[in-house]
């Protein structure tokens, strides 16, 4: 008989810290065990793996492009049994569902497919929650005959991770462990920040329990129960050799936060910054913004790619796509190294270009003053710098 693997399975709403969980694993030195990684993201195109820790040994698979509960299901049947030969001798599997995932459908798939079942075993459903968001997801009112994806999560949990709660005072960190205790009071409930636990607490515990899920959904073993999504959630991506002016980006993620922010359920992206070699990595749910130049630089032989995905209701594709293509420095620079110019310091000053794309700025100015004073222009525009005027 076959070595059955377990599997675990980290799911949990848009924005709530898996991917970041998946990467204290990866990354924790300290367990001493080796997973296959089955990675799932909502939309067309992925960008979790350009986030997930690159110096790990883990095998990592992506099933993209659609929700692992639903559309792509048959992939993770497929996933999981081209995986096996080359895991039989692995500590098991993780999968990390989108955010939009019912759970029940995917652990469904270790107990209604023969193959799967002799080959894997379902080990825990972790869900992660976000402290500062739970409560308004949990309340979240959905269209006739569409499933509240985070109760679902919370429900088919075998353990709660109740994160970020360094952005939640104690007395509502209370309510919010009373309303998912009368959701699920079987599964305990463990407080982090930044998902930092220890793997063990969630990784091979024997947890999972069919008998339990089969007492809250007598129909779970039903293969031919649909999971319907809200069809005003969608998803706007980009993904191209795109290099992009780090004044403009920044102006554009703010307006984007700004109109929408409140519709937001989740944005991530990977960024190439003209002038720059690090990458810039941003995220965020709602209006809550985390980015900055990453650590990771751009490899001398790797495509300096640019990545995004915003995830939300009622999204205007056309007004992403094309705010982020107005980002872009895709035409020479007027004033080549050497040239005299005129630059606004409050005043126009003479000074002469000395760099072009130092550290994302289009041009580096050594200015004719006395003290080869330096300023840069963050853009090749007249308001921050011009020829030399007839005048001067």
């Amino acid at each position: 008989m076959s070595k059955k693997i377990p599997v675990t399975i980290l799911t949990g709403f848009l924005g709530s810290g898996k991917t970041t969980l998946l990467n204290h694993i990866l990354g924790d030195q300290t367990h001493g065990m080796k997973f296959a990684v089955i990675e799932n993201e909502f939309g067309e195109i992925g960008v979790d793996e350009k986030v997930l820790s690159e110096v790990v040994d883990e095998e990592v698979i992506e099933v993209m492009n659609g929700c692992i509960c639903c559309t792509v299901r048959g992939d993770l049947v497929v996933a999981l049994k081209n995986l096996y030969k080359k895991v039989s001798q692995f500590d098991g599997v993780i999968i990390e569902t989108t955010g939009l995932a019912d759970p029940a459908p995917v652990c469904q798939t270790f107990f209604v497919d023969e193959d799967v079942q002799e080959k894997y075993v379902l080990d825990s459903v972790i869900t992660v929650t976000d402290a500062k968001h739970i409560l308004t997801r949990l309340a979240e009112v959905k269209p006739e005959g569409v499933e509240n994806e985070a109760v679902e999560q919370v429900v088919f949990a075998d353990k709660i991770l109740l994160n970020k709660i360094d952005l939640v005072e104690e007395s509502e960190l209370e309510e919010i462990e009373k309303k998912l205790k009368a959701l699920n009071p079987t599964a305990p409930i463990q407080r982090t920040t930044q998902s930092q636990i220890s793997p063990k607490d969630v990784l091979n515990i024997r947890a999972f329990e069919l008998q339990r899920v089969l007492d809250f959904d007598p129909e779970f073993l039903d293969d031919g129960a649909e999971h319907q999504h809200d069809t005003t959630v969608s998803s706007v991506a980009m993904k191209g050799e795109y290099h992009v002016n780090m004044l403009m980006l920044q102006k554009w993620i703010s307006r984007v936060i700004s109109d929408d922010g409140a519709s937001l359920y989740r944005y991530k992206g990977v960024i190439s910054v003209k002038g720059m070699d690090n990458k810039f990595i941003f995220q965020g749910v709602g209006m809550i913004f985390n980015g900055g130049f990453a650590e990771a630089k751009w490899k001398k032989n790797e495509t300096r790619e640019s990545r995004f995905v915003f995830i939300g209701k009622n999204l205007d594709h056309d007004f992403y796509r094309a705010g982020f293509l107005a980002c872009q420095e895709d035409k020479p620079l007027r004033f080549p190294v050497g040239t005299v110019v005129e630059a606004n310091t409050g005043k126009w000053t003479k000074g002469t270009v000395i760099q072009q794309w130092d550290e994302g700025n289009a041009y580096r100015i050594e200015l004719q003053d006395g003290a080869k004073t330096n300023v840069w222009a963050p853009i090749d525009v007249g308001a921050y710098v011009r020829p030399v005027s007839v005048e001067a």
